[in-house]
């Protein structure tokens, strides 16, 4: 018998998270049946969706949802030999017992010099959202000007960096003269603080005085408002996140969208990265073909120790981290 540690929602959140909405459990673990494998936890992912979705994918007592990159410690299933290493969506625990139905084996040539926790951020979920969003919704263009916000963190630095290879001028929002720096180091061609400028509207003309083609939006609200105001005619915005609005206890209301959509005849899509579920395999290859060529850059935040599980979930949703944000176990 294996013992688990888990992280469960005790209660689900009214407002910002707070530690007493978590609750470190430990569960026996059955020895695997046939067709099973026991996993032992690695990396876990800690993301801005695990706030919203909670509402309606969980219910109270539950484990927390997420993703982990997890090593097979014993398998009675030939596809998962023991000591491979799998994408799992598990949740926040150390161990767990599965039938290999929901589990993604990480591609068998990824490199040695590679941190495996890449696979939940830059060559995982967050870079395939990234490149989804300019590929799939956007159809970036060389010499296109894109706009996207949060741009320091997990999606939208990797956003930044897959529009420069395609020969595009990138615009990034961030939260942080430190932040600012970063999305510089990574080859933006502009880039500003919004908590400090005098004014958001006045910094994003600064910035592309022609206005913008593409938005890639990550935090919703009054900056998301502001910034319709600035797109070209026929321009195009995939709606990824709504960071902003997230902990809101009550709704954020106006200004509203539709007439400068209208007059600027804009589109306007959300989308989330299973739609190309099917693309994936090819999609990591391109990605992880990008950073061995030197073309991608992959800041990690990342936290240790699975007891720290909600102090780093809390911390990223006060913008602590530049980059993907994961815990160590």
């Amino acid at each position: 018998m294996v013992q688990a540690k888990t992280w469960v929602l005790t209660k689900h959140f009214d407002g910002f998270p707070k530690k007493s909405d978590f609750e470190l459990k430990v569960e026996e673990l059955p020895a695997p049946k046939d067709g099973e494998v026991l996993l032992e936890a690695v990396f876990l992912s800690v993301d801005p969706y695990m706030r919203p979705f909670s509402a309606f994918r969980m219910k109270e007592g539950e484990v927390m949802i997420g993703t982990q990159v997890a090593k097979v410690i014993q398998s009675k299933n030939p596809a998962f030999p023991v000591g491979s290493h799998v994408v799992s969506r598990s949740g926040w625990r150390t161990h767990s017992v599965s039938d290999g139905k929901d589990l993604v084996p990480v591609m068998p040539e990824w490199p040695q010099d590679v941190s495996l926790s890449l696979a939940l951020g830059s060559i995982g979920m967050p870079g395939l959202t990234a490149l989804y969003g300019i590929e799939e919704v956007l159809g970036l263009q060389k010499g296109e000007t894109l706009l996207v916000n949060a741009a320091a963190g997990a999606v939208g630095s990797m956003v930044g960096q897959i529009a420069k290879i395609k020969g595009c001028k990138v615009v990034g929002s961030a939260g942080s003269d430190a932040k600012v720096a970063f999305l510089k180091e990574l080859g933006f061609d502009e880039a500003f603080n919004y908590k400090t400028v005098g004014s958001l509207e006045e910094a994003l003309k600064k910035a592309s005085p022609e206005g913008y083609d593409c938005f890639f939006e990550n935090v919703g609200g009054a900056f998301s408002s502001i910034a319709l105001q600035q797109m070209k005619d026929f321009g195009r915005i995939a709606v990824c996140g709504s960071i902003s609005t997230y902990n809101d206890t009550t709704p954020q209301t106006g200004p509203f969208p539709h007439f400068t959509m209208i007059v600027k005849q804009l589109k306007m899509e959300g989308f989330m990265q299973s739609r190309w579920e099917h693309k994936h395999p090819e999609s990591i290859k391109r990605l992880m073909g990008w950073l061995k060529e030197s073309k991608l850059q992959c800041r990690e935040h990342v936290t240790k120790g699975f007891e720290n599980m909600p102090a780093a979930f809390m911390g990223l949703l006060q913008g602590e981290n530049i980059g993907k944000a994961v815990v160590a176990v």
